[in-house]
């Protein structure tokens, strides 16, 4: 069976360009909730909305989904365990009035002024349009889960508050990652955002600089000393932002320093976070202040093994398509992180999206509906 046949290349490019013109910035996807939740029931699927909003002040949270499978009689078929699909209802800012153009060859971007939100719409067209080639033509499938997450981008807090004990399956595939249709991530770094902030003693800067404790001075001293940039080949350690000081004729009493480390092995990380501290602590203790040091775990690092059914599983779906699988390892995080630390197994899918993050992001009619066939040829996979 030719699967792209049954891909609507119009409407999956109607429903993309739907989607991301709601405003759904993190902690915000409100309405974004409302239009799957509806969406996912019109399709078959029984829904539950979690609260996990409720702990950011919002009224929604975390959707997930579940289909029962069919053989191919269209009769109930239970003896393959589900597969979950997973995706993110936000995106990145600047992300009110977004609008998608689509241009001639097929390309779509956003009008320039704010991002496009094909991450992660371009993952949940592909999830929503599998799913209604199914309902449409009757296809055999086996049983499938949906989760669609809320406020992912600021290192998965809706998953925070998830309850893992909802899921009935135990592997699947996370649409949210950049490149062609066929790569995918099997493994991921613990991300560990930390900050420093620095304390001295004020001072007039003209009449009695020496009577200060030049906090800025301290933080910058600690910045030199760090290994900033490739630590080794799976760790990076960067200073994103600082900010301290009052008046320029003020010696600075405080400075703040933002940071984050990231490798993909979780006792890397926690061993130079152990490292900046420490330099932060001496050059506080060197210019006579202080520093108050605090991190917290964005994510975890895992690896799936390539050996496992749900890798076998998607370069089988890629080959039965025609595209060329490609597995490798990704400096970003996602919800799949989340979810590994719960012992579920699976892998993070390209899903049609490029230059994330940006203004310049931008995806493709063709990609966009290769990204639905994998989709379908996943959830209809007999493996």
């Amino acid at each position: 069976m030719d699967l792209y046949k049954l891909i609507n290349s119009s409407r999956l490019t109607r429903l993309f360009c739907d989607l991301t013109a709601i405003d759904s910035p993190s902690y915000h996807e409100d309405e974004m909730c409302a239009v799957l939740k509806k969406r996912l029931e019109s399709l078959g699927l029984t829904v539950q909305q979690d609260d996990a909003g409720r702990r950011y002040g919002a009224d929604y949270g975390n959707l997930l989904g579940f289909l029962p499978g069919l053989d191919g009689d269209g009769q109930a078929l239970c003896s393959l365990p589900p597969l979950l699909f997973c995706c993110h209802m936000d995106t990145v800012v600047p992300a009110l009035g977004k609008k998608a153009v689509v241009h001639e060859d097929g390309r779509i971007t956003s009008d320039g002024s704010t991002v496009l939100g094909a991450d992660d719409v371009s993952g949940i067209v592909s999830v929503l349009e599998a799913l209604q080639a199914i309902r449409e033509n009757r296809l055999p499938h086996r049983p499938l889960e949906i989760l669609f997450t809320m406020s992912e981008e600021v290192y998965s807090r809706g998953m925070l508050y998830f309850d893992y004990t909802k899921l009935r399956s135990q592997e699947g595939y996370t649409l949210d990652l950049t490149g062609p249709v066929g790569a995918a991530a099997y493994a991921a770094p613990s991300i560990v955002p930390f900050t420093a902030v620095c304390r001295g003693r004020a001072a007039h800067a003209g009449f009695a600089p020496e009577t200060g404790i030049h906090a800025i001075a301290m933080a910058s001293a600690a910045i030199r000393r760090l290994p900033l940039g490739h630590v080794d080949a799976c760790t990076t350690l960067n200073i994103g932002s600082i900010e301290g000081g009052t008046a320029t004729n003020i010696v600075p009493e405080c400075c703040t320093v933002a940071g984050e480390v990231r490798s993909l092995s979780h006792e890397t990380a926690m061993e130079q976070l152990a490292l900046a501290q420490g330099i932060f602590e001496e050059e506080a203790a060197r210019f006579g202040g202080e520093v108050e040091f605090s991190h917290y775990i964005g994510c975890k690092a895992y690896a799936t093994a390539l050996t496992h059914p749900v890798v076998r599983r998607f370069e089988h779906a890629c080959r039965q398509l025609g595209l060329t699988p490609s597995l490798a390892k990704t400096f970003g995080g996602s919800d799949n992180n989340c979810l590994a630390q719960e012992g579920f197994q699976g892998i993070v899918l390209a899903n049609a999206m490029n230059r994330c993050h940006s203004c310049e992001e931008y995806t493709s009619v063709d990609e966009l509906v290769r990204s639905a066939a994998l989709t379908l040829a996943l959830m209809c996979s007999p493996e």
